[in-house]
């Protein structure tokens, strides 16, 4: 990939950069239902899939309950569906609640190389704007949704580093990918969705300070992001006009927050023609991606007998980035301990030597402050010259065993990828893992609701999948 610093206005304005933010609106709010070729389609009908169960097993995930109570003291109740709760919201609120919710067991997809989750923004957003604005078809749906996951997969690629300059791009990037999928189910045409994403740029935010604290906040990111989205939408329905070069200008994405490290090329190349959200990932652990390779040479380790009795230490080798995100010490008294799980390679590889799985029972707080935990006291992050700062899947290990012996293992590739895909039977034990987790939902109940999700295209009201969503969770 040509990456380079790229000139900004103040210092050599170009045309080839000018208006790049408008002209990627139009383009997107000009795509029609038959652009998004089958597999485009069968993609996000998949991933779909994948963040309604992520957000049933977040039923029981700290913060959830508790957001949910702040926003009906300080709501009204409206028409808008909270997926989690019982009384519905504004939709902006309600985007918000359920973005929080898609996130809230970092079991959500995630495009790697573009270091966003996808739809844990899009698909809120989408479900709000579709009851806001009544009659969605599941067609509709579904291309609304493939615009807002392929554009914010363009912007983590083009902004290759923004989670190494401290920004969380799933929260700062996703509301300018929310208010697309929002400005597409409103109708909007392409000045309009040109302001639609400027107003979302205007509310951007997201640090990953919150990882660093080990906050819950982390998981209001995505939430911020679909609120951010679907109000910029709904302003630029109305007339309201915001910056159209949110991009290229002065105080824009592209020097404001990235410095000038971008490849604005990806942002338009092939639009309708090259699809990015081919490449997005799929979780196999509920935890921060950084971690899942760690956790996968842990499982090998121990199918081959290696067992904490056996450990007298270990070193985790990760990329900076990697490092910098999930490579501080383990803290077993951590205030918040789920999080600080989630983001701890230490725990993860420890968690895996120690059950020989990793799971949703692995990131609990009990789980986290058990006694056999304490093994991942015993290891340490390093960061080599090898690795490519950014670079997400590469991690090894080196194990020194009591008696003196070394045991060592690394990987390029990362389950769930693209070259290492989940087969259809994992995502559908994934899918039923999370109804019963969350909802305490039989194998039979979580079918049902699967078929209902993955022929989303056909449903003639997109509130028909949400209604089906909520008799899963009464049954549960």
């Amino acid at each position: 990939m040509n990456r380079q610093k790229v000139a900004m206005p103040d210092e050599a304005p170009g045309d080839e950069w000018m208006n790049i933010g408008a002209e990627v609106a139009r383009r997107f709010a000009d795509l029609g239902a038959d652009d998004f070729p089958a597999p485009v389609r069968d993609t996000v009908g998949r991933f779909l899939l994948d963040t309604f169960g992520v957000i049933a097993g977040a039923a029981r995930a700290p913060g959830i309950a508790e957001m949910n109570r702040a926003t009906a003291g300080f709501e009204p109740e409206g028409r808008t569906t909270v997926l989690l709760d019982e009384a519905g919201r504004g939709p902006s609120i309600a985007a918000m609640l359920n973005g929080a919710a898609a996130h809230a067991l970092d079991f959500d997809d995630q495009h790697d190389p573009a270091r966003i989750h996808a739809f844990c923004v899009v698909l809120p957003a989408a479900l709000a704007a579709s009851e806001a604005k009544g009659g969605v078809d599941g067609r509709s749906f579904v291309t609304a949704v493939a615009c807002g996951v392929e554009l914010f997969c363009r912007l983590g690629l083009a902004c290759y580093n923004s989670l190494g300059k401290g920004w969380h791009p799933t929260t700062a990037l996703g509301s300018i990918a929310a208010a697309l999928t929002a400005g597409r189910i409103f109708g909007l045409d392409g000045e309009r969705m040109a302001h639609a994403m400027g107003l979302a740029f205007t509310q951007m935010s997201g640090t990953t300070q919150f990882i660093a604290d080990g906050a819950l906040a982390k998981r209001m990111g995505p939430g911020f992001a679909a609120r951010n989205g679907v109000l910029a939408a709904r302003l630029a329905e109305t007339g309201v006009t915001g910056p159209t070069r949110f991009l290229e200008g002065k105080a824009g994405l592209f020097a404001l927050y990235e410095r000038g490290e971008v490849t604005p090329d990806i942002l338009r190349e092939r639009i309708g023609s090259r699809w990015h959200l081919l490449d997005v990932s799929m979780k196999p652990y509920p935890c921060c991606r950084c971690v899942h390779s760690t956790i996968q040479l842990g499982l090998e380790l121990y199918e081959e007998g290696i067992r904490p009795d056996d450990i007298a230490s270990a070193t985790i080798t990760l990329g900076a980035v990697n490092a910098d995100i999930v490579g501080a010490p383990f803290v077993p008294d951590h205030a918040n301990p789920v999080v600080h799980a989630q983001f701890n390679a230490c725990y993860g590889l420890a968690a895996a030597l120690t059950d020989g799985r990793v799971g949703l029972a692995t990131y609990t707080a009990e789980r986290v402050r058990a006694p056999e935990s304490a093994l991942a006291s015993r290891f340490e992050v390093v960061v080599p010259g090898t690795i490519e700062a950014t670079a997400i899947a590469p991690a090894a290990i080196e194990i020194v065993l009591k008696d003196g012996r070394t045991v060592s293992k690394s990987t390029q590739t990362m389950k769930g990828a693209p070259d290492q895909p989940m087969s259809p039977e994992e995502i559908s034990d994934k899918f039923a893992d999370c109804l019963a987790w969350g909802f305490g939902a039989d194998r039979a109940t979580s079918d049902r609701l699967a078929e209902t999700i993955l022929a989303i295209e056909g449903a003639d009201d997109i509130r028909d999948v949400v209604a089906a969503f909520r008799a899963a969770r009464a049954d549960g």
